[in-house]
This record gives structure tokens, sequence and C-alpha cells, in this order.
């Protein structure tokens, strides 16, 4: 089934919907009708084939390609915002409530305004929604979030120098672990594998399955392995270049040589007693 690609923010989740006979173009302002109204949105794929299965019917049509005059609509609405802003951390210190305040919209009819907070805990903002609608004299609804989505929502330059994953090219956050850190052989101080959110970085899981594949072949750092230059203590691995680093004691010195990972021997296991090939350790 043919299908348009939106989305409503930079680096958001994407959602289908029908061309409605309209020609599209890739960054084309369109309006759609959600679950919360009428709502501007930008053209991520004009058209794309996807399997009925992964849509959600009855599939709504895009309305229509935004007019100048919806556009207008769109930037009076991000000209309300930090005014908005101001005023709701305003209130949030007179009331003197435990909350961050990360952002604000308003909806592209301009009937409500919906502010996004972080918190440690459950927040009681029922007087602070009151203290609000009398300002803005609109519906106010106020959504908290985790730390994750903070960043996601406020973006920023990541420890790579790029921008960060979440906020520019991943819609739904991916499971990340310790473990994954550990295949990879990264550090596993956590200044060094966090992100701006203090959480691991989610491009731990690009590359997981590979050196989880690969680790499982490489001898175990500091074991003994046979090499053609005699037997040795890893000391080093590059699971790229498939390569082990080993220290050799040689007529009374230590040396360090990188050996491709099949010219070595080492045990699979402890309770082995020969040493076997390589390209056959880890295997199940």
């Amino acid at each position: 089934m043919e299908v348009v690609v939106v989305k409503f923010r930079h680096g958001g989740k994407p959602y289908y919907f029908g061309p409605g006979g309209l020609e599209l173009k890739r960054g084309q302002g369109v309006v759609v009708e959600t679950a919360r109204g009428q709502e501007f949105a930008t053209v991520a794929d004009p058209k794309h084939e996807a399997d009925e299965k992964d849509i959600v019917t009855p599939l709504k049509n895009i309305l229509r390609i935004a007019t100048e005059r919806d556009l207008e609509t769109v930037k009076k609405n991000e000209e309300r915002r930090p005014e908005a802003m101001k005023i709701c951390k305003e209130k949030i210190a007179a009331r003197g409530l435990p909350m961050k305040l990360i952002d604000c919209e308003f909806t592209f009819d301009g009937s409500k305004v919906i502010f996004t907070f972080t918190a440690e805990g459950r927040v009681d903002f029922r007087e602070l929604v009151k203290d609000l609608a009398a300002v803005f004299r609109i519906r106010i609804e106020l959504k908290q979030v985790g730390i994750r989505d903070e960043t996601k929502i406020l973006g920023g330059i990541a420890p790579c120098g790029r921008e960060c994953c979440c906020a520019g090219a991943m819609p739904d956050f991916k499971k990340v672990s310790i473990k994954m850190a550990k295949n990879q052989g990264l550090s596993l101080n956590p200044g060094k594998i966090s992100g701006l959110c203090g959480r691991l970085m989610c491009c731990l899981s690009y590359e997981n399955e590979y050196y989880a594949g690969v680790s499982k072949k490489m001898p175990k750092m500091g074991s003994t392995v046979g090499s053609p230059e005699g037997r040795g203590i890893v000391v080093g691995e590059n699971m790229l270049k498939m390569t082990v680093r080993v220290k050799i004691e040689k007529d009374g010195a230590l040396i360090y040589r990188d050996f491709p990972l099949e010219e070595l021997r080492f045990k699979r296991s402890a309770e082995e007693e020969k040493e076997e090939p390589a390209e056959e350790s880890g295997e199940e």
C-alpha cells in the first residue's frame, strides 16, 4: 500500500497517512487530522510502500497542502512559545514545584498549549494548571517525560561531535545495555559511554550484533595463546581488523606482536585440554 510519511517535529517519529490524491514533495508542509485535531506536519517521504499490518486502520488521508495562511499560523504559534515558557517557569517557581520545564507547544488551531517537563517523581500540578489557564485562557496540558526524552526534545551535540541520535535520526529509543559496551571492548567508565542524558549512549546498539559475534571468537584478555613466535599472553584485540596483540617473552625480553586471529591457537574453555584453531573458537 502506498502511503505518505510525515513527521510533526524534527527527529520525531514518522506517521503514515494516505496521499489523498495530492502530489507531494519531500519537506513540504501539510495539514493532517489527528486525535487532537488538525495538525501541521512535514512530508518526510511522499511515496512509501508499507505493509498493511504496519498501518493503523482506517488510514487517514492528508487533508491539504499547507497554505500561506497555515504557515503563518505555525509561525505565530512558534513566536508565542518563548513568552509562554517564561510565564510557566515563573508560575512553577511561585508554587515551588520540583519540576523542570523543557518545552511547550501550541496546537495548530491554538486551542491548547502543552507544557512538557521532567521531575524526579510525581508532581501535583493541579493548582499550576489553574494558574496557567487564567493567563492563557485556553486548554492546558502538562506532560511529564523521562530524562532521555528531555535530550531528544532539546537536542545537542553528542561526544562524537554530531547531533544526538535521539534528536536527529532515531524516531524511537533503542534498548541498550552495559553488555553492549563490553562486547565492543569499550571503557566501562560512565563518562565515556554515556550520552548527554547521562544514560548509556543509544549508538551502542548500532554495531552490537557484529561485535557480539566476533567477541565469541576472540581469546579472552590475559589468556595464554599459541602464536607463530611462541606462547604469549593476550593484551589487546582489534575486532575490526580481527587481530590480537600478544605479549611474548623471548630471550629474556618482552615483545608485543599483532597477529591475525586465524594464526593463533588457544583453548575454547578451561575444561578443554588441547588447543584448537582460533577460527573454531567460541562457535556454538
